[in-house]
């Protein structure tokens, strides 16, 4: 499967944090061709490992989460629902938008909007919390309540498909297109001869404070790590210096987060295989599983390498494929020569 399907199949399963189990079924499927390991733990990761068959390797952690923020359902009103948050959602994008509820058999609401004829320009001007916003399933009280139990997850409804000219635009792309590229990656490494033993560990509940990954990567102990997930894409009304380049090739990052030595061999890697990249510095916490995984035992050699993303945590995120694909080729690279470069 191309790199740009594989995206979009996993964007358009809804998972979000602590839901995550279609999702990791589906990347079961699409790496149990190419593992030598395959085993998931008690927090719901799934952990895939390549190994190259050489006494006392070295192993390389490749790190992307398999959840999404998402919405959970919290109370009954008169046939409507009332829900909460899981993760960082932007309650500005929620009036008016269609959901699905991951019941057993899944339904379609709509969070309540009030139409503008019936707001004060004052009102028009502000934000709803999400504490006063309502799901309308049209349901009397009695059939929702038995529908749809309290604490069912809801995901976006947000088909997610090919956009414009070398771009991807849907739902979670944060952080499944990131799924995707450690699958195209170990798919890649089939075949080859390999220095070091690779574990590519699909992490859940990153949303809410990289949770599995603390767990996962205390399992896994490996001698080096990098995570792979989104940074913020260039668009008009951003700032150019907090923003990376939309086709501008995959992002490392550089800062106290990540081991400079271990950064410096994949910019070696990005650079003898003329590998378009650019850099990005992060001053403090990356707010990625790059940050427990750096600190997980008596510390693991970390680095960072991002996929520029617009309108992150909405329906409607954008990557380029372009982007992506130089990602998985610097992946797959810098594993085939980590004997020389580490």
């Amino acid at each position: 499967m191309q790199l740009q399907d594989l995206i979009i199949k996993l964007c358009n399963i809804s998972g979000p944090s602590g839901f995550e189990e279609d999702v990791c079924k589906a990347i079961n499927e699409a790496v149990a061709p190419f593992a030598d390991e395959i085993s998931t733990d008690a927090m719901g990761n799934l952990l895939a490992i390549k190994r190259c068959g050489k006494e006392n390797a070295k192993m390389i952690m490749i790190d992307a989460h398999t959840d999404e923020v998402g919405l959970i359902v919290t109370g009954y009103e008169k046939g409507f629902l009332r829900f909460g948050a899981i993760g960082g959602v932007d309650s500005r994008m929620l009036p008016g938008r269609q959901v699905r509820i991951l019941c057993p058999e899944p339904v379609i609401g709509v969070i309540d909007v009030m139409p503008p004829h019936a707001l004060s320009k004052g009102d028009m001007d502000k934000s709803i919390p999400i504490d006063e916003l309502y799901i309308d399933i049209c349901m009397d009280g009695d059939t929702a309540k038995s529908c749809i139990p309290l604490g069912t997850a809801i995901s976006y409804v947000s088909e997610t498909g090919l956009f414009g000219d070398g771009f991807i635009c849907g739902k979670s792309l944060d952080d499944r297109s990131c799924c995707a590229i450690a699958i195209k990656c170990l798919e890649n490494l089939n075949g080859m001869s390999l220095d070091v033993d690779v574990a590519f560990q699909f992490a859940s509940q990153e949303e809410l404070g990289f949770r599995g990954c603390i767990a996962g990567t205390y399992n896994v102990n490996p001698d080096y790590a990098i995570a792979i997930d989104v940074t913020h894409g260039s668009t008009p009304d951003a700032a150019k210096h907090l923003t990376l380049e939309m086709g501008g090739g995959a992002v490392i990052s550089r800062g106290p987060n990540m081991t400079k030595s271990f950064t410096d061999a994949i910019e070696l890697v990005a650079k003898e295989q003329d590998i378009k990249y650019q850099i990005e510095v992060i001053s403090g916490r990356s707010g990625t599983d790059a940050w427990p995984i750096q600190v997980s035992r008596q510390g693991i050699a970390t680095a960072l390498v991002s996929l520029p993303l617009r309108y992150m945590h909405s329906p409607v995120e954008v990557i380029s494929i372009s982007d992506a694909e130089g990602i998985v080729s610097l992946l797959t690279q810098f594993i085939a020569k980590a004997g020389e470069v580490l």
